[in-house]
């Protein structure tokens, strides 16, 4: 029994020490196979799409209708900011709309007169025109008739000479050639009166033109306006209907700042959504690490979070240029002192069953990606 157990205390930690090294070269082969045939970076984090939910115009708070971290659908309203303001500021342009609105209506009533006292003018105007035709016809023929008397006069006289008329028959015929110059020069003022009457006439149609044009000038300006007041009355809707925010996408609430009585200014992020359907990776691999990474090769992706879960994914794309290439401060190695760093290259990785983690998927988590660049 001694010998037994002098030999069991001989070889037992030898036999431990065997099983020792083949474990470890079992784990030293597999590490080694699986360094040969997959690309591993445990700098790698979920990511997805967010939308901040941002002010577009100042006031307070009135309501906010949603909690932290709640699930919201597209167009779910959020958020109220007080509306008094932008109600009256609606009502106002409103208001101006209408009044120019009523004063195009007046003016085009102003264009009716106007129309109307044009052709009450043009009809003054051709009555005074058959009028003044009419009148030179009779200062034509009191003419003729003026001439026929100075003629009998004339031969009258002649008579009266020879005594061969009565000094009352040369008295008549004197008679006679007075009145004939008498109607003659009634007939020439109603001639002046004519033309007068006329020239009248024309200046109320210049007129009633002249006050068409202007109105119909103030017409068009008015028009111009109203397309003003009504792009105004449209943009007083718009800030009205941006004192209601809603979702602008379907997803869960994230970081949410708002509270009620909060003082808020346009442009300021209220709340943001994170898009709850789409999620993945992107995992940041060194530069001598890409030498045999595809589009489309298989990833195993684990999560710090969930270490036991079992994440398919496959590559999508491959980043144009290197993190710190697009870092806000870049480094410049022209500067003179130079020191090389393996840069790191951001790989977008698709996440293959995202429906059955979409419970566990959060933006931001923490992964290990092992690309498979073997066959």
């Amino acid at each position: 029994m001694e010998t037994e157990s002098s030999t069991l205390k001989t070889y037992l930690p030898r036999l431990l020490g065997v099983i020792v090294l083949l474990a470890g070269a079992y784990w030293g082969f597999t590490a080694y196979r699986h360094g040969q045939q997959y690309e591993s970076t445990d700098n790698a984090q979920i990511e997805g799409s967010t939308a901040p939910v941002l002010a577009r115009v100042a006031g307070y708070v009135q309501d906010v209708n949603v909690d932290d971290y709640a699930t919201v659908k597209r167009g779910q309203p959020l958020l109220t900011i007080d509306p008094q303001e932008y109600e009256v500021a609606l009502q106002q342009a409103e208001a101006d709309y209408e009044s120019t609105l009523a004063d195009i209506r007046t003016a085009q009533a102003d264009i009716r007169n106007a129309q109307a006292d044009l052709a009450t003018a043009q009809a003054n105007s051709r009555n005074t025109q058959q009028s003044l035709r009419v009148t030179q016809s009779n200062a034509e023929v009191q003419a003729a008739r003026r001439s026929k008397a100075q003629t009998d006069l004339q031969r009258d006289q002649n008579l009266f000479n020879d005594q061969s008329l009565t000094r009352k028959q040369l008295d008549d015929s004197k008679n006679n050639l007075d009145v004939q110059e008498r109607t003659y020069r009634a007939s020439e003022e109603q001639i002046a009166l004519a033309r007068s009457q006329q020239g009248v006439a024309q200046a109320g149609i210049l007129k009633a033109q002249a006050g068409i044009q202007r109105t119909q000038a103030n017409i068009q300006k008015m028009q111009a306006m109203l397309k003003v007041k009504a792009a105004a009355v449209q943009n007083a809707k718009l800030r009205l209907g941006y004192a209601k925010l809603t979702a602008p996408i379907d997803g869960k609430i994230g970081k949410k700042t708002a509270v009620v009585g909060q003082y808020v200014q346009p442009g300021q992020t209220l709340m943001t959504i994170v898009n709850n359907s789409t999620f993945w990776v992107v995992a940041n691999f060194k530069e001598t690490q890409l030498e045999n990474m595809r589009v489309g090769q298989d990833v195993e992706i684990k999560l710090d979070a969930y270490p036991d879960l079992d994440v398919k994914g496959r590559v999508a794309s491959l980043s144009e240029s290197t993190g710190a290439k697009t870092a806000l401060l870049p480094p410049d190695n022209a500067s003179g002192n130079f020191v090389k760093i393996t840069q790191r290259v951001p790989v977008k990785i698709e996440i293959l069953n995202p429906d059955q983690l979409k419970d566990k998927l959060r933006a931001g988590l923490s992964v290990d990606a092992a690309v498979r660049v073997a066959n």
